[in-house]
């Protein structure tokens, strides 16, 4: 909902900004073969009308990127910059196309988006970011990732504290 005030408009949904611990749980598969990584960090949650967005960094073997979740209704978007630069779309039902920039090139990437849901409790400070994509890179199938992340207030804000703003 929106409202006009003279010649601007002006959103009347709050905007949410907090410090949060985040865990990132992807589960690859792709045929019998399944994979699992866990990642916890701290970041920040954001939402701003009907989108929410996650910010952390992120330690790879290719050393350090600051990565972006954001996701709406039936959409979204995974961004990492910095040591790796990957740009991954998700729409329900389509297929979108992103990248993966390598030192060596860029490799083209596409999602297939099966589910995508966000959850947020405001009583209790927590939520959740749930995506399930099928993912093609060069045109060849990489697996079916299932990324859940689950994040709560993090009263101490260790990102801030770490010099992250």
């Amino acid at each position: 909902m929106q409202r006009k005030r003279g010649a601007r408009l002006v959103s009347s949904y709050p905007t949410v900004q907090m410090a949060v611990k985040i865990t990132v749980n992807t589960t690859i598969t792709n045929g019998s073969e399944k994979e699992t990584y866990e990642l916890i960090t701290f970041g920040q949650y954001i939402q701003k009308t009907s989108s929410v967005f996650l910010r952390y960094d992120e330690l790879m073997e290719e050393g350090s990127a600051k990565t972006v979740v954001k996701v709406s209704d039936q959409e979204g978007s995974i961004v990492r910059n910095g040591s790796v630069e990957i740009r991954l779309p998700f729409q329900m039902n389509k297929i979108l196309v992103g990248s993966y920039k390598t030192p060596y090139g860029v490799l083209d990437m596409e999602t297939s988006t099966r589910g995508i849901r966000h959850e947020f409790d405001d009583v209790l400070k927590k939520g959740l970011i749930n995506i399930l994509y099928d993912l093609k890179v060069q045109g060849n199938h990489a697996g079916t990732y299932h990324v859940l992340i689950t994040f709560e207030e993090d009263e101490k804000d260790e990102y801030s504290r770490a010099g992250k703003k």
